[in-house]
């Protein structure tokens, strides 16, 4: 089991600190150079890993003015916390020591529009490996939609707020992780561990914080 090398609290402090650096554009672009690139050669130490949506707008280094070696990240369609990116944040902090694990949700996300269409009376017609990975955004879907309608369960898209299924999304992959991975789980309970739920703002930049677990506190 890797040792994090910094707090909970530390290691989310320091990629809220890029983030507001993101947002001002006061970018630093930290271990960016060719001796970082020599330095990483042997060994990687990353402080947090990653989980994120593969929308080409949504760069974890970039969000956070990170660097070579600082991030350990997993992205797919809707931040999905399927049998892979499960193993990989296992091995982030099996392996690496990671403090922390940011899963990071966005808005006019195109996985979460689409698993909606699925969820409708005619859904459109999508490829099985799709479809496979849709189907675990459903449930955020469903729940999002009969909280207000429970007179059909087919979904009409102009009558649901995208953002609130993704943030409903977002606490089912944070579960599905505790729920599914012993080592995170327990990496959680001995205060080396803590996972942060965000939402990213495409117009302002911002990640901002929805959900955590662990021993850190989030600004409001």
């Amino acid at each position: 089991m890797g040792s994090p090398r910094v707090t909970v609290q530390e290691a989310w402090d320091a990629l809220a600190q890029g983030n507001e650096r993101f947002m001002q554009g006061r970018l630093r672009h930290p271990e960016q150079d060719a001796a970082r690139r020599s330095e990483l050669t042997g060994y990687q130490a990353p402080d947090a890993a990653f989980l994120g949506c593969a929308d080409s707008r949504v760069a974890a280094e970039i969000l956070f003015d990170c660097g070579l070696g600082d991030l350990f990240v997993a992205r797919n369609i809707g931040q999905i916390a399927n049998e892979n990116t499960i193993a990989t944040m296992e091995f982030a902090v099996a392996e690496l020591g990671v403090a922390v694990i940011v899963v990071l949700a966005h808005g006019s996300c195109g996985a979460v529009r689409a698993a909606i269409d699925q969820t409708t009376a005619s859904p459109s017609e999508v490829t099985p490996a799709i479809k496979q990975e849709l189907e675990l955004i459903q449930p955020a879907v469903q729940r999002e939609w009969l909280s207000t309608h429970q007179d059909t369960p087919y979904v009409d898209p102009s009558l649901i707020d995208a953002d609130a299924v993704g943030r409903r999304h977002l606490d089912e992959t944070i579960h599905t992780l505790m729920r599914s991975s012993r080592v995170i789980s327990d990496a959680v309970a001995a205060g080396e561990l803590g996972i942060v739920g965000c939402q990213y703002q495409l117009e302002e930049g911002r990640v901002a914080p929805i959900t955590a677990v662990g021993q850190l506190t989030l600004e409001a």
